[in-house]
């Protein structure tokens, strides 16, 4: 009995382990499905509340005359002008205030509901996220033109080179006839065009359309370049082997690149689909080469340089113009330029091919531009002088003591610049990477720029998204809660209740004068 007692033990420890351990299984499986299953269902939340919060922004921008939609005004707020959601919220309050408030609370929170759905990215459907931005892309479609809008600066522009036959690089839109429907819904009547000569001359296009349409199709270009940009970023994901959900979460559901991108109708949506058209074509290029491509790219040419030109890739050069291009369209883009050749610098025939595409682009663009323009060119020199009192440069003046961004500043940062560039140029060089590269190079201009606008952070949302450096994505999403800090409509009530008021310095009532000199 006593030999029955301890045998019987020892042959049911394994069974009874077994149980035990396929109980622990099923259990820690159940648990783990479990925070599965929540993660996607706040995932699916958080996609469910932007949609919400987009469409009561743009509701309440459409339903009255009211701040949110600079060009309304008592007396002007036409239907064309309001879009079909015009007036679709009838007892909505009157008060500036109360719409403030009720707009910086709607971006607060689709910012942090943008956040949650790129924490839980990889719980997500695709097919959940592509709704999603499609959803949001026809929602902003439909709205009036909201706070920052430029839109109709590019219409005037466009009208006063095709109606009235004057040159927008040589004559400020002051001079053209006050009588043009363009002139009182624009605002920049003391600035020459800064807009790059290929946007001109697609504004130029849209001119026999009238004001009303040629507001409607060029906020209709910029949603197609926007959503065309995103299908991009996802065909570079699945490229690199990175989430191309979470990619596309990142670039095409950031608040800010909505709001004040696409509600404010802004053509850096074309200028970015083309950088990321560039850099799709030569990430193709590499994928169709495989490892032996790549392995031939680090050998010498045995033919000499003449190599490096034949065969001709289209791949390639079709980059090189892209990146070009996208320059024409605002000239912002050409800091990327640098930084994209240093990263070909170890693969001759790839350089050479990008070299070409540049070439060749540099030569359609410009002789296009001589014809239109003659040779001049756009006014970045005067926008150069502008300085938002909340710009990075304008707080490092206010924390100096000298009242703002000050001359002497504003060359310091230029030097800065240049030389994060120059980093950015060696790192891409050491790595052959531009993607990573590029995305700093665009981080240190929005850091550097003294007139910098909410939706910019578009220059480096697709960078970011694509490279694998978590630091670039927290920088992104950093500068992101820095710029709704900074232009949220409350926020001015918040500067009021601190006594924060940098307009008020002796420097930024320089600065302020010198803008309302530009405006009207």
């Amino acid at each position: 009995m006593s030999g029955d007692a301890t045998t019987l033990p020892l042959r049911d420890s394994p069974a009874g382990t077994r149980v035990a351990g396929a109980r622990g299984f099923l259990g820690r499986r159940a648990e783990a499905l479990a925070d599965t299953s929540r993660e996607m269902r706040l995932g699916a939340l958080a996609l469910l509340v932007i949609v919400a919060c987009s469409l009561l922004v743009v509701v309440l921008a459409a339903n009255r005359p009211s701040i949110l939609s600079p060009t309304s005004h008592a007396s002007f707020f036409p239907r064309w002008m309001a879009g079909p959601l015009g007036g679709a919220w009838p007892g909505l309050t009157r008060s500036g205030t109360t719409l403030k408030y009720l707009f910086t609370g709607a971006l607060v929170i689709m910012y942090a509901s943008y956040l949650l759905g790129l924490a839980y990215a990889p719980r997500l459907r695709a097919r959940w996220v592509i709704a999603t931005i499609v959803a949001v892309h026809a929602i902003f479609l439909l709205a009036p033109p909201l706070a920052l809008t430029d839109v109709f600066n590019y219409i005037n522009y466009g009208r006063m080179g095709v109606v009235h036959h004057l040159n927008p690089y040589t004559t400020i839109p002051i001079l053209e006839p006050h009588n043009d429907p363009s002139f009182d819904v624009s605002n920049w009547h003391q600035l020459l065009s800064p807009y790059g000569p290929l946007f001109t001359l697609l504004t130029f296009a849209v001119v026999p359309l009238g004001v009303a349409a040629s507001f409607w199709a060029l906020k209709g270009i910029l949603m197609v370049a926007s959503l065309a940009t995103i299908f991009l970023v996802w065909k570079c994901a699945r490229l690199l082997d990175r989430d191309a959900t979470a990619a596309i979460v990142l670039v095409g559901l950031n608040p800010i690149v909505l709001v004040w991108g696409l509600g404010g109708d802004h053509n850096d949506f074309l200028m970015v689909l083309l950088v990321v058209l560039g850099f799709y074509l030569l990430l193709l290029a590499r994928a169709r080469g495989g490892p032996k491509g790549a392995a031939r790219e680090r050998e010498p040419a045995a033919g000499g340089p003449a190599r490096w030109l034949l065969p001709l890739s289209a791949l390639e050069i079709g980059a090189g113009a892209a990146f070009v291009t996208a320059a024409a369209i605002k000239a912002s883009a050409g800091v990327l330029i640098p930084v994209v050749l240093a990263s070909l610098l170890r693969s001759p025939r790839r350089l050479t091919q990008v070299v070409l595409g540049m070439a060749a682009a540099a030569t359609v663009l410009g002789a296009a531009s001589l014809a239109a323009f003659g040779l001049h060119i756009p006014d970045l020199s005067t926008q150069s002088r502008l300085v938002t009192i909340l710009s990075v440069p304008n707080l490092i003046g206010l924390a100096l003591g000298s009242g703002g961004e000050t001359q002497s500043l504003h060359a310091v940062l230029s030097a800065v610049l240049a030389v994060a560039v120059l980093l950015c140029c060696v790192q891409a060089f050491r790595r052959r990477d531009a993607v990573t590269a590029s995305g700093w190079a665009g981080v240190a201009l929005l850091v550097t720029l003294s007139w910098v606008l909410p939706w910019y952070v578009l220059w480096v949302l697709p960078l970011a998204a694509l490279s694998r450096s978590r630091r670039l994505r927290a920088a992104a999403l950093v500068l992101g809660a820095y710029l709704i800090i900074a232009w949220a409509p409350a926020s001015g009530l918040l500067w009021n209740a601190i006594g924060f008021h940098p307009e008020r310095t002796a420097l930024g009532r320089l600065h302020g004068r010198y803008v309302k000199e530009l405006l009207n």
